[in-house]
């Protein structure tokens, strides 16, 4: 059973589905274990069903100089910071050829979690993210993108023309993006909507795990999970804004970070400097800003980085990190407290500032 194979294997049904009461090992399921590799079982369920479950990439090397934490119940192991895919092609950022740099040069500090998405730049940050990965890079790597799709059409569409730009034939984690209308969980999971064509993809091995983003409300957020439920759905991750202002307005660490847990969902944090609102308002060290979320029991801190200089100031935030004390974490809230107001730092949850499907609606299909 090569890796293809069990990436299918692993497809059917949900992707991180547990077996029910009826499951029992079958003969010789010891053999197709050892071929499926380390931490695999394979298991028969009522049926005659057979489920491969467990982490399916080759096991990526860990960095000393790095934390590594689990996503969620995947059984895989991230790096505590992720790059995050925008700042790889933003304008006026980095080239290419500093873009790849960059990707490398993170790789080989022990970073393994990368994002990106089907919009960003029109495409380009997936491109040189592509680039970098060529030549054996890719196996080092735990790689997601997203995509804007809400129709099972142009969902499929996106995913494959982000294949073909990332260079590979399968993502380790996909996620439907910018859920920011509290329309859009009903939409995905609508007959002829986003779900169906990710269980179909999934079962074809071109990715392993499936979750979805948003920064507008907790309450949409919430919503998704509730329709998750009443459908049977198990999302392996759920990305949001976690920082040094959520706390103090419409809370996504108060509202919704509990109820990923409580689903076994791994949480992806972001918005970290609110590019760079929060960062401009200077209430505290930039350092602080990441070591804040950090302190959350997030699987990785997604941030954005353009520059070989904030790749280190990432990379040294990981390597000063020590779980915040409740004095310390009060004295952060205390001093920032007075500029989240009104959420007039975290732009991206009062206006359409970061709002990519609002500019350009025919994304969502």
């Amino acid at each position: 059973m090569d890796r293809r194979d069990v990436m299918k294997a692993a497809a059917l049904g949900l992707a991180t589905a547990t077996v029910g009461p009826g499951a029992r090992a079958a003969p010789g399921d010891g053999q197709d274990a050892a071929a499926a590799g380390p931490g695999w079982h394979i298991e028969t369920l009522q049926g005659g069903e057979r489920r491969a479950t467990g982490p399916v990439t080759s096991r990526i090397p860990q960095d000393p100089r790095m934390k590594y934490r689990p996503l969620g119940r995947t059984g895989e192991l991230v790096s505590l910071v992720g790059v995050g895919g925008f700042h790889l092609a933003k304008p006026g950022g980095a080239t290419n050829a500093e873009a790849i740099r960059i990707v490398h040069a993170a790789i080989d500090h022990g970073v393994t979690f990368f994002d990106n998405c089907w919009d960003y730049n029109g495409g380009e940050s997936e491109v040189r993210l592509g680039r970098a990965l060529a030549r054996g890079w890719r196996d080092r790597v735990f790689l997601m993108t997203k995509l804007d799709g809400r129709t099972a059409q142009s969902a499929t569409r996106q995913l494959d023309q982000s294949l073909a730009r990332l260079g590979t034939d399968h993502l380790d984690l996909l996620q439907i993006h910018e859920v920011i209308r509290m329309d859009d969980p009903d939409r995905v999971f609508a007959p002829g909507g986003a779900i169906e064509a990710l269980m179909r993809a999934r079962e074809q091995g071109k990715f392993r795990y499936v979750g979805f983003t948003g920064h507008k409300s907790p309450a949409i957020h919430l919503h998704m999970f509730d329709l998750a439920d009443r459908h049977g759905f198990h999302f392996d991750t759920v990305q949001m804004p976690l920082n040094v202002m959520d706390a103090h307005y419409d809370s996504f660490e108060r509202h919704v970070l509990p109820v990923a847990l409580a689903h076994g969902t791994a949480v992806l944090g972001m918005k970290t400097f609110g590019d760079p609102f929060i960062y401009n308002t200077h209430a505290v060290p930039p350092i602080e800003m990441l070591h804040y979320p950090m302190s959350l029991p997030v699987s990785v801190q997604i941030t954005g980085i353009d520059r070989m200089p904030i790749l280190q100031q990432a990379l040294d935030a990981v390597r000063t990190w020590q779980p915040m004390t409740q004095p310390e974490r009060e004295a952060i809230l205390a001093r920032t407290a007075q500029f989240a107001q009104n959420g007039h730092t975290e732009l991206y949850k009062t206006t359409t500032h970061f709002d990519g499907t609002v500019r350009n609606p025919s994304y969502l299909g």
